[in-house]
């Protein structure tokens, strides 16, 4: 059996509606950003996906090669009933992510199973006085919104939209690590925040400050995060062997390999890094998100990225990007202090903006590859 595969753009009303159809048994929808649709008309996009299939969700690519996710209704209205256990029961969300990306996916799911209408910002745009204008307009007593932590941060910058953030419910933190010093700023502001962990292989953030929700099940094996659970995908779009190496089933069930490396610590999770982020500088292990942790702790580096360089010495280098200013010499001294001398930062960069992808995470590719032309 097979349903039939639209295509539509980012466009958030147009998702709403296609999805409320999807949800109901109707085609199954490919959202995708504007710039993709054009690649898309000459692409090798299937007509028609197994009838399990709802949505096709193509991954950001912040790492590398984008994928397609294929998701069943019943994984994303899981993925919506634990959140809204988890949380203070069904309300209203502001829109404030795209719509082609799982986490603002979610904020639609969420809202058509809650029966409540999603407030749209205007294409997730942040600036805080938009999204103040934008807030002004919920109807319903609990509130919710879904951020980056870029946007949190930018937002707890203006006191009209601190006041707005104060008035939610529950604001959701996901799609890339949320550094410590926000955390603590936010919590300190009076702001309800919980970190949301997830990827668009699980239906989107499925373990709450460390804390699986639903019948979401996690697991550490070879130091490697495992999740499973009705949220999981079906599989990569038309490509099985990606979906083999990813999706795996023993005794205990069905997991998802998300090769990000993390322990359990009296049944909480803590994500410490990627699996494949970690470099050998020197014939030593270093992980890159060992040394970002580090850097973004200090003093004006709170956007930090820290990337991979080519080293004819050492093989491999870390190298940090940031809007911030600090010496070469200070961040050095840090990182070796935590994680040892040869971890050290080869280099700070400062730039005036951290490149972005359409999810609001920053875009490794991109700063990758301007160390390299540079280098």
């Amino acid at each position: 059996m097979s349903r039939a595969l639209t295509v539509i753009g980012d466009d958030a009303e147009a998702v709403l509606s296609a999805l409320r159809r999807a949800l109901e048994g109707g085609a199954a929808i490919l959202p995708l950003a504007e710039g993709e649709m054009q690649r898309a008309r000459h692409g090798s996009i299937p007509e028609v996906v197994d009838d399990r299939v709802a949505l096709v969700v193509q991954s950001s690519g912040s790492t590398g090669a984008p994928k397609r996710v294929a998701l069943s209704a019943d994984a994303l209205l899981a993925s919506a009933a634990a959140s809204d256990e988890a949380l203070d029961g069904p309300g209203q969300w502001i829109l404030a992510l795209p719509a082609h990306y799982i986490a603002g996916i979610n904020v639609l799911v969420r809202s058509i199973v809650a029966g409540t209408e999603p407030i749209l910002a205007p294409r997730g745009h942040v600036d805080p006085h938009v999204f103040v204008d934008t807030a002004s307009q919920f109807s319903h007593p609990v509130r919710y919104a879904s951020l980056v932590p870029a946007q949190l941060a930018s937002l707890i910058g203006t006191e009209t939209a601190l006041e707005t953030l104060r008035s939610f419910s529950r604001i959701l933190i996901g799609g890339q690590r949320m550094p410590d010093g926000l955390l603590v700023q936010a919590l300190e502001l009076g702001l309800n925040v919980t970190r949301s962990y997830g990827s668009s292989e699980t239906s989107g953030g499925c373990v709450y400050d460390g804390v699986p929700i639903g019948d979401t099940s996690v697991r550490v094996s070879d130091g490697e995060v495992q999740i499973a659970g009705s949220v999981l995908a079906e599989g990569y779009l038309d490509d099985d062997e990606r979906t083999a190496q990813s999706f795996r089933s023993d005794a205990d069930g069905r997991w998802y390999r998300t090769s990000d490396s993390g322990v359990i610590t009296g049944g909480v999770l803590r994500v410490t890094g990627r699996l494949d982020d970690v470099i050998v500088s020197g014939g030593v292990n270093v992980s890159l998100a060992a040394v970002e942790r580090v850097v973004t702790s200090l003093d004006g580096l709170g956007d930090a990225v820290v990337v991979a360089r080519d080293d004819s010495r050492w093989g491999e280098v870390p190298i940090v990007f940031s809007t911030g200013v600090a010496s070469l010499e200070s961040v050095r001294a840090a990182v070796a202090s935590q994680l040892g001398v040869q971890a050290r930062p080869a280099e700070v960069i400062t730039v005036e903006s951290i490149p972005l992808l359409p999810s609001g995470k920053p875009d490794r590719v991109a700063l990758r590859s301007r160390q390299a032309i540079e280098s």
